[in-house]
């Protein structure tokens, strides 16, 4: 495997360190969706959700397929989906420390 330049794992990382991103992924991580099936779902609006789609889409996690006049996001791929399941494992293990932390952003 070769070397990653840090630089750039902290560019996908930023993709993962939104709520909204994550409440995005968790909404697409079984099944694409349309940006309007998502707004219903995690209860944001049309823009900011919009936003975050183009971040998330910038930082290579989700893609989108055109079917007709819609667009329907998923994520890019099983590493991602993976990735995003390995968060929900670690977490239990350190959802105490978590808690407590003070150094959070919102």
């Amino acid at each position: 495997m070769r070397t990653v330049d840090v630089d750039m794992k902290v560019k996908l990382i930023h993709g993962f360190s939104n709520k909204t991103r994550m409440q995005i992924l968790d909404c697409i991580k079984e099944q694409e969706k349309t940006v309007s099936q998502i707004i219903d779902e995690i209860k944001g609006n049309q823009s900011n959700i919009s936003q975050h789609l183009a971040c998330l889409k910038g930082c290579g996690i989700i893609v989108g397929r055109n079917e007709g006049k819609y667009i329907y996001y998923s994520l890019r791929n099983q590493h991602i989906r993976d990735l995003l399941t390995m968060f929900d494992v670690v977490l239990e293990d350190v959802e105490s420390d978590v808690a407590c932390c003070d150094r959070h952003i919102d």
